[in-house]
């Protein structure tokens, strides 16, 4: 018997969207001409059948792929990729416009907040009637009750309708009851998003187990790269309803990593701050001889500043953070210093950053630089937004990931090198 849990082929959703017509009013003359144009249109069998006002919209087109049971796979792609869509026609929510579905074994769906929630049932009674619909018989679902409750931690409101839970409430619940009524297919759309951060790592968790130890089968979408990594072996990535890639997670998530960066940026030179600090430059360069950006060259940040007046608690630095902004790293110049309130007298200057080698994993990074003064004011922030990515060309670099995640999250060794430099003239830097 073949393991292939759920075939998809050639699968395409239209819908015909309307625009509203910017004339205030029609004229008896306009409706008659347009119903003249329908009729004389028909008899000629002519056009599309579709109205003027109106246009066809494909949300998913020719998507074909298998999945094999005990895979645990993630769907990503940009909004409106079409990837709560295909979970809706996986689950039998919508019908496909053309294409076929095979999918053999029961499913359980967590779409959006409600999804499959009676709200005038009380918690218990929704646990129930989830279960049946499932096919489960009373017995069974008496036999996972206590383990649902306790995953979801909602003991304290289970015979409230759950109308008035707060969405918290009614995700945890709703996840709890599809991910342990025991279906062959879980699937879950990005409503995880709603629960606080210890119940989505309690989910990751419980959806790890569902696919590794229990051999059942997880569609997981989501916009947390780091989740899906740490998550799915497998994923697919879509892009305007059309299925770019599906294999290796780390590869799949690095080509929608590339897709979505619009371009390198890793020199600014300007003029901003206010009466106590001005910014002029900021960059990050590759400190590899012959220009190569990889893992295992130093990296240097770099930014240049006029100290206006004697500052007391200067705040100067940059966060460091992945393409997906997870923040990595948040490095102040001063952090190697035994004194915290450090004064800066009237000066210009540079600091420069050294990451040291074989610090980084490959991929994508964003430098966003905070300049400031403590507990005063936050002179620069959002500004300056520096970007840039690493190849590994030296195929070393493993033992820096953290073990517990599938690649893109690095670690960092407490060994950053801070340049300081006063200068009394103009700096440049050769971009």
């Amino acid at each position: 018997m073949s393991d292939t849990v759920i075939e998809v082929e050639n699968l395409s959703k239209k819908y015909i969207i309307g625009h509203q017509k910017q004339e205030r009013y029609t004229a008896l003359r306009d409706v008659i001409a347009d119903g003249a144009k329908s009729f004389w249109r028909s008899l000629s069998g002519g056009g599309s059948g579709i109205p003027e006002n109106k246009e066809e919209f494909w949300t998913l087109k020719d998507v074909s792929f298998e999945v094999k049971q005990g895979e645990c796979i993630g769907i990503i792609g940009r909004n409106g990729a079409g990837k709560s869509t295909l979970l809706k026609i996986l689950s039998r929510i919508t019908e496909p416009t053309t294409g076929r579905i095979k999918i053999r074994g029961r499913v359980a769906s967590l779409l959006e907040v409600g999804t499959g929630f009676h709200p005038e049932l009380t918690g218990r009674e929704n646990i129930f009637l989830n279960g049946s619909i499932l096919g489960m018989s009373r017995s069974e679902i008496k036999a996972k009750f206590d383990e649902i409750v306790d995953f979801a931690e909602v003991e304290r409101f289970l015979d409230t309708p759950v109308k008035f839970y707060s969405s918290g409430m009614y995700v945890r619940l709703a996840f709890a009851v599809a991910a342990h009524l025991e279906p062959e297919i879980l699937i879950v759309d990005e409503v995880l998003a709603v629960g606080d951060a210890a119940f989505q790592k309690k989910c990751l968790g419980k959806m790890g187990d569902v696919a590794e130890k229990e051999g059942r089968t997880v569609l997981f979408v989501s916009h947390n790269m780091s989740a899906v990594s740490q998550l799915c072996q497998k994923a697919m990535f879509l892009e305007k309803g059309k299925l770019v890639n599906i294999g290796n997670a780390e590869k799949v998530i690095r080509i929608y990593g590339q897709d979505n960066e619009v371009q390198v940026t890793n020199f600014w030179k300007g003029d901003i701050g206010d009466e106590n600090i001005r910014v002029y430059q900021a960059w990050v360069k590759t400190l590899d001889s012959n220009n190569y950006w990889h893992t295992a060259t130093d990296i240097e940040i770099g930014i240049e500043i006029e100290i206006l007046k004697k500052i007391e608690g200067l705040v100067l630095g940059f966060n460091l953070i992945s393409a997906y902004d997870a923040e990595l790293a948040y490095i102040l110049y001063d952090d190697a210093e035994e004194s915290k309130d450090i004064t800066v007298e009237k000066s210009r200057r540079i600091e420069r950053f050294i990451i040291p080698n074989n610090t980084l994993a490959i991929g994508f990074y964003k430098v966003q630089f905070d300049v400031g003064i403590h507990n005063v004011k936050r002179i620069i922030k959002d500004e300056i937004m520096l970007k840039f990515s690493l190849d590994n060309i030296s195929g070393i670099g493993k033992r820096f990931l953290i073990s517990d995640t599938r690649g893109f999250t690095s670690i960092f060794r407490p060994n950053w090198t801070v340049i300081h430099e006063k200068i009394e003239t103009d700096f440049s830097v050769t971009n």
